[in-house]
């Protein structure tokens, strides 16, 4: 695997990870911070897979809509609402904050996760 997407990849799963804690420590408006950056990684992953590039945007839904092209699965990720995670890029870490509840973290990480799952597919890779 190339060096660049391993890196990507890896950085994906630490912030999934981070999420996952951060939930547990009752942190949710920094657990679906972590939940967008694991997202957008995912998806630059795929692109960069796909195309040995990807856009410099930290919109989730821009980069839905390119993977899309590239595999019509992907519209999959639409389903799952994984385009609903864009807002936590910045409404939970600048005024004024969004309010985020236990369950709107949980839904948050549940589609990481569902995104996770299809991109390591995609990527030919096994879930661990």
């Amino acid at each position: 695997m190339r060096e660049d997407l391993r890196e990507l990849l890896e950085a994906a799963e630490d912030d999934l990870d981070t999420a996952r804690k951060l939930y547990e420590l009752g942190k949710y408006r920094y657990a679906c911070f972590f939940t967008q950056q694991a997202v957008e990684k995912y998806l630059k992953a795929y692109l960069l897979y796909k195309t040995n590039r990807y856009p410099f945007t930290h919109s989730i839904i821009k980069l839905i809509k390119e993977a899309i092209k590239h595999d019509r699965d992907l519209e999959y990720l639409l389903k799952v609402k994984a385009d609903s995670l864009e807002d936590y890029y910045t409404g939970v870490r600048y005024p004024p904050l969004i309010k985020v509840t236990r369950e709107e973290a949980k839904e948050a990480i549940g589609i990481a996760e569902e995104v996770r799952i299809l991109i390591l597919k995609k990527l030919s890779m096994k879930r661990s």
